[in-house]
Protein backbone atom coordinates (compact mmCIF):
# COMPACT_ATOMS: atom_id res chain seq x y z
CA UNK A 1 0.00 0.00 0.00
CA UNK A 2 1.12 3.64 -0.66
CA UNK A 3 0.02 7.16 0.03
CA UNK A 4 1.18 10.24 -0.51
CA UNK A 5 -0.01 13.35 1.70
CA UNK A 6 0.46 16.58 1.05
CA UNK A 7 -0.48 19.83 3.25
CA UNK A 8 -0.05 23.29 2.19
CA UNK A 9 0.79 25.93 4.79
CA UNK A 10 0.70 30.43 4.01
CA UNK A 11 4.67 30.02 2.92
CA UNK A 12 7.29 27.75 2.05
CA UNK A 13 9.31 28.69 6.27
CA UNK A 14 6.18 26.92 7.95
CA UNK A 15 6.26 24.09 5.70
CA UNK A 16 9.89 23.50 6.02
CA UNK A 17 9.59 23.77 9.71
CA UNK A 18 6.99 21.51 10.01
CA UNK A 19 8.82 19.00 7.47
CA UNK A 20 11.96 19.14 9.68
CA UNK A 21 9.88 18.47 12.53
CA UNK A 22 8.42 15.31 11.61
CA UNK A 23 11.46 14.27 9.11
CA UNK A 24 13.01 12.36 12.23
CA UNK A 25 10.36 9.80 12.11
CA UNK A 26 12.16 9.48 8.68
CA UNK A 27 14.96 6.93 10.00
CA UNK A 28 13.15 5.21 12.32
CA UNK A 29 10.71 3.14 10.59
CA UNK A 30 10.59 -1.14 10.97
CA UNK A 31 10.75 -3.58 7.78
CA UNK A 32 8.93 -3.04 5.15
CA UNK A 33 7.44 0.16 6.19
CA UNK A 34 9.15 3.28 5.01
CA UNK A 35 8.28 7.19 5.56
CA UNK A 36 9.32 10.12 3.65
CA UNK A 37 8.73 13.90 4.52
CA UNK A 38 9.95 16.43 3.00
CA UNK A 39 8.74 20.20 2.00
CA UNK A 40 8.16 21.57 -1.35
CA UNK A 41 7.54 25.06 -1.52
CA UNK A 42 4.80 25.82 0.50
CA UNK A 43 3.77 22.16 0.76
CA UNK A 44 4.55 19.13 3.48
CA UNK A 45 4.65 16.42 1.68
CA UNK A 46 5.13 13.21 2.93
CA UNK A 47 5.64 9.19 0.89
CA UNK A 48 4.08 6.38 3.21
CA UNK A 49 4.58 2.75 1.84
CA UNK A 50 3.58 -0.13 4.17
CA UNK A 51 3.67 -3.88 3.32
CA UNK A 52 3.10 -5.11 6.71
CA UNK A 53 -0.93 -4.74 6.73
CA UNK A 54 -3.69 -2.38 6.52
CA UNK A 55 -3.74 -1.72 10.40
CA UNK A 56 -0.01 -0.71 10.23
CA UNK A 57 -0.64 1.41 7.09
CA UNK A 58 -3.65 3.38 8.77
CA UNK A 59 -1.65 3.72 12.37
CA UNK A 60 1.16 5.21 10.13
CA UNK A 61 -1.06 7.91 9.26
CA UNK A 62 -2.35 8.52 12.24
CA UNK A 63 0.53 9.10 14.10
CA UNK A 64 2.05 10.90 11.02
CA UNK A 65 -1.32 13.18 11.41
CA UNK A 66 -0.80 13.65 15.06
CA UNK A 67 2.45 14.61 14.70
CA UNK A 68 2.31 17.50 11.96
CA UNK A 69 -0.61 18.84 14.08
CA UNK A 70 1.75 18.96 17.48
CA UNK A 71 4.21 20.82 14.92
CA UNK A 72 1.71 22.95 14.30
CA UNK A 73 0.86 24.16 17.60
CA UNK A 74 4.32 23.87 18.26
CA UNK A 75 5.18 26.33 15.98
CA UNK A 76 1.81 28.74 17.45
CA UNK A 77 3.12 28.88 20.29
CA UNK A 78 6.19 30.48 19.26
CA UNK A 79 5.21 32.52 16.72
CA UNK A 80 2.90 34.44 19.15
CA UNK A 81 3.98 37.68 20.27
CA UNK A 82 5.80 37.36 24.17
CA UNK A 83 3.24 39.22 26.87
CA UNK A 84 5.11 40.47 29.98
CA UNK A 85 3.29 39.44 32.66
CA UNK A 86 1.54 41.94 35.37
CA UNK A 87 3.05 41.59 38.64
Amino acid sequence: MEAEIAIEYDNARIAEAIADAVSPDNSASPAGLSVKTRSENKKVVTKIRCHQGFPTFVATIDDLLFSIATAEKTLQETMKPQTEASV
